[in-house]
């Protein structure tokens, strides 16, 4: 009884002041500078960072020959320019190949990142036809089947020989041509088309795709550089 009378007893000012002031001054310097060091920090991540370019690939493909290897390296190289859809594409292949957990991009991923991409005019042609990204994902599913459900992707899943030659060739028939201008999503699905044995063909040709219909979209194959230049 006499501890609870005792609490409820007030504090005189100079005995509650002396009560607050630290015994260790030195303390209140340390955690003063540790307080002002965690409120620059803090504001420190306010501020805006500066830009860094990143290292992506800019107009460049995966090549399997060696003298487009080596003229990558070259700026403003006349060899692999493809248009920004298309390197778009690319990408959205590789995250198609690792969504199906799939070892590696095949012309079945690249078929699906032209389809992801959605901008380009191969797609909007696709479309047209018929051919959607789900119809070609259940194909795929269909035809290759689908991965161990513990095995995971590497980061860039490495192109299939199918997948390296359909890129290749599209590099061909635009240099072939003469014409200025980019490689397209538009050379890139003729690529595929000329896999006869590749399953991104085998879809195509699953799914409506014929070779009037190539003959079709050949006509239009430089329109990503119109849509790049806008």
């Amino acid at each position: 009884m006499a501890a609870s009378t005792l609490s409820l007893l007030p504090i005189p000012t100079k005995t509650a002041s002396s009560l607050l002031q630290p015994s260790n001054p030195r303390a209140v310097r340390l955690s003063s500078s540790l307080l002002a060091g965690s409120i620059s920090l803090a504001s420190a991540s306010l501020l805006p960072r500066p830009s860094v370019r990143s290292a992506a690939v800019v107009s460049s493909l995966p090549t399997a020959k060696p003298e487009r290897a080596s003229a990558e390296k070259m700026p403003n190289n006349e060899w692999d320019r493809w248009s920004l859809m298309a390197i778009k594409a690319f990408g959205m292949a590789e995250l198609e190949a690792r969504k199906l957990k799939y070892p590696k991009t095949g012309t079945e991923a690249l078929l699906m990142g032209i389809l992801v991409e959605g901008t380009n005019e191969a797609s909007k042609f696709l479309r047209a036809i018929g051919i959607t990204l789900f119809k070609v994902r259940e194909e795929s599913v269909k035809l290759l089947g689908k991965s161990d459900l513990f095995f995971f992707s590497p980061e860039h899943p490495p192109l299939t020989d199918s997948a390296q030659r359909a890129l290749d060739w599209a590099v061909d028939e635009k240099l072939k041509s003469g014409e200025d201008g980019e490689i397209t999503t538009a050379h890139m699905l003729l690529g595929i088309w000329s896999e006869k044995e590749s399953a991104g063909y085998k879809i195509l040709a699953s799914l409506g795709f014929d070779d009037q219909k190539a003959s079709e979209l050949t006509k239009s194959a430089n329109k990503d550089v119109v849509m790049n230049s806008r």
